[in-house]
């Protein structure tokens, strides 16, 4: 009669090797700065909405004034 030795609660001999640890720790790592990435780049483009709103009215007060100017042609070569 054949008599299994293994127990259900022993480990198996082989750890978990420091290169899957590794490759884990790089993975969270590249995860966390794609999400810095993001959050920096929303915020760069909310800040640039809030300030191009207020310069539209003034661009358009200053493109009003200089249509009036007299534009000289280019002469071609």
């Amino acid at each position: 009669m054949p008599i299994n030795l293994m127990r259900a609660s022993v480990r198996p001999v082989t750890p978990v090797s420091s290169a899957r640890n590794g490759s884990i720790v790089a993975i969270a790592l590249t995860a966390a700065l794609v999400i810095l990435q993001l959050v920096g780049l929303v915020m760069l483009e909310r800040s640039h909405a809030h300030a191009m709103q207020g310069s539209f009215p003034r661009e358009a007060a200053a493109c009003a004034e200089s249509a009036s100017m007299p534009v000289t042609p280019i002469p071609y070569d």
